[in-house]
């Protein structure tokens, strides 16, 4: 059984969910691929302590605070090679942004070979489940682009700011994916 609950934020309705006492997803309304790798039955409930927990954690991190992702039981549920690049995600700063490109290599170091795809690193960010959590937004393009966002990109712009990110050297694109 898989436990939902509702959160009203500042970026609109984010839909919550528990499992086995972990945080297994995060959504936003109207996000791509929202609830798209769970078959199970889902219950709404007033009271998880998985969901509760994670509903303090998205209220200090709207008002400003920066709450630690360790502080959260999560199990975002995908293949290795998503798990490996959400790991990756999970690691990346309040305040910074890196690149498909930067992940792209750490994931080739790590596996040891000599390149992977940005594009194969764009769809597992693109999947990740538990997102503002696991800071999938907090990945831009090499040349600056705030695209490919599930979310949008107002969404995404948002976030980065409210982060207080330099938005100096970055750009909403005006074609290409999650606008």
């Amino acid at each position: 059984m898989i436990y939902v609950s509702h959160y009203n934020s500042p970026i609109g309705d984010i839909l919550l969910a528990a499992k086995d006492d972990k945080l297994i997803g995060l959504w936003i309304e109207n996000q791509k691929y929202y609830l798209s790798s769970f078959k199970e039955k889902l219950q709404e409930v007033e009271d998880n302590s998985t969901l509760n927990k994670t509903k303090n954690w998205l209220a200090r991190y709207f008002n400003g605070n920066k709450p630690s992702i360790n502080e959260l039981d999560l199990n975002p549920i995908g293949s290795d090679f998503r798990k490996s690049v959400w790991k990756i995600l999970m690691d990346i700063p309040y305040g910074t942004v890196i690149t498909y490109n930067d992940i792209a290599k750490e994931i080739a170091k790590q596996k040891g070979i000599k390149q992977m795809s940005a594009q194969a690193v764009g769809g597992a960010v693109g999947h990740n489940p538990i997102s503002i959590i696991i800071p999938c937004h907090r990945v831009v393009g090499t040349n600056g682009s705030l695209t490919g966002y599930a979310g949008g990109i107002k969404r995404k712009k948002y976030l980065l700011e409210h982060e207080n990110v330099d938005m100096s050297d970055l750009f909403v694109p005006t074609k290409g994916t999650a606008l």
